[in-house]
């Protein structure tokens, strides 16, 4: 098989990412999903990872153990709290703090490494630069100078034998229109956690910034969370 038929998309198990799986996935027969055990302060998401991936029916998850709470510097992986109940304004006046320093060049960076093993010329990423929360690491500036990277970086490359390109087919939707191609090619977000602050169960606790993006997403797209109508059916545990 060749390397345009095989990609590595970049799994979190949120609902950017999985949607980004099944785009991938009507692209290329082959894909490989890549989640990781970075230091985050909880497992929820890994979970709902591997949950996504085998609906997607991929040909293999794998997820990668680092510890990026040895450098701290983020709600996500330190002892800060993560802000809740902030306005647009607030959450699009700085960069927040759960930002984590450097974590998608160091994502891109493994999936990078398994695509030149792979021989796979494509590798999906679900950062978006509409609704998003100011992480400088989602804009296209930052993905247009990690492929130029990349090309500069690999033996596949550098040999002239093939040439990666890293795929962000969500960087320019909104919110709403990422839930309405998603929910069109068969995703259940009901499967996925966007949530930074959720409950051991996976009970998102609405109130984070990713938590009111993907509110307003579904609101603007005038149809139900399946992961709220889940838990509001559910009794507190």
């Amino acid at each position: 098989m060749s390397g345009s038929e095989k990609a590595v998309v970049l799994l979190s198990g949120g609902l950017d990412s999985s949607t980004v799986l099944r785009m991938a996935g009507a692209q290329h027969p082959e894909v490989y999903a890549l989640s990781f055990r970075y230091g985050q302060r909880h497992s929820v998401e890994l979970d709902c990872a591997t949950r996504v991936a085998t609906a997607a029916g991929v040909s293999k998850h794998t997820i990668i153990d680092i510890d990026l709470r040895q450098f701290g510097g983020s709600a996500l992986t330190d002892d800060i709290d993560v802000p809740k109940d902030r306005s647009d304004a607030e959450m699009s006046a700085d960069i927040p703090i759960t930002y984590v320093p450097a974590r998608n060049t160091i994502f891109l960076s493994f999936a990078l490494a398994w695509a030149e093993v792979l021989k796979a010329n494509h590798i999906y990423v679900g950062v978006n630069a509409v609704d998003y929360s100011g992480y400088p690491d989602c804009r296209p500036e930052f993905i247009t100078a990690f492929e130029d990277m990349a090309n500069l970086a690999t033996k596949e490359a550098v040999e002239g034998r093939s040439r990666v390109q890293i795929h962000t087919p969500l960087i320019d939707l909104t919110k709403a229109e990422i839930i309405q191609q998603g929910m069109d090619l068969g995703v259940d977000y009901a499967l996925t956690s966007s949530c930074y602050d959720p409950g051991d169960d996976g009970r998102p606790c609405m109130a984070c910034d990713s938590c009111l993006l993907r509110q307003k997403g579904f609101l603007a797209a005038g149809v139900t969370d399946p992961l709220v109508a889940k838990f509001e059916q559910a009794p507190y545990a």
